[in-house]
C-alpha cells in the first residue's frame, strides 16, 4: 500500500530553521497530491492542524505559525514542504503529513483516500 513518508525533521536551537518533505514513493509511478495538511502531536496534547494547502485555494495556517511557517508544494505536485522558521520550543512535536486523497500523476487515478505518514519529530530547544 501506498504510504506517505515524512522527512526533514531533527534537533534544532530555538530561533532556527528546518524544512520537512512529505511525498509518496511508489516505484513505476509518480504519486500527486492536491490537497495535503501538515499536524503536529506534542507529548500530552491532542493533534492539530499546523498548515494545509487546499486545492483550488490558497495556504491556510494556524495562528501560532503564521508568519513563520510555510506551506509549499512543488510544481510536479508530488512533494509538500514546510519550511519552518524562527522555531520556538512550543513547535517540539511529532510532525505528520495528510493528504485526503493522493492520485496518479499519469492519469489522475486515486490511489489511496484518508492517508497519514509516519510522522517526523521537530525537537526545539531553548
Amino acid at each position: 500500500q501506498v504510504q506517505l513518508v515524512e522527512s526533514g525533521g531533527g534537533l534544532v536551537q530555538a530561533g532556527g530553521s528546518l524544512r520537512l518533505s512529505c511525498t509518496a514513493p511508489v516505484s513505476g509511478d509518480t504519486i500527486c497530491f492536491e490537497t495535503m495538511g501538515w499536524y503536529r502531536q506534542a507529548r500530552g496534547k491532542e493533534r492539530e492542524l499546523v498548515a494545509a494547502i487546499i486545492s483550488g485555494g490558497g495556504p491556510t495556517y494556524q495562528d501560532s505559525v503564521r508568519g513563520r511557517f510555510t506551506i509549499s508544494k512543488d510544481d510536479a505536485g508530488h512533494t509538500v514542504y514546510l519550511q519552518m522558521n524562527s522555531l520556538k520550543p512550543e513547535d517540539t512535536a511529532l510532525y505528520y503529513c495528510y493528504t485526503p486523497r493522493m492520485f496518479s500523476c499519469f492519469d489522475s487515478m486515486t490511489i489511496r483516500y484518508g492517508t497519514w505518514g509516519q510522522g517526523t519529530q521537530v525537537t526545539v530547544s531553548s
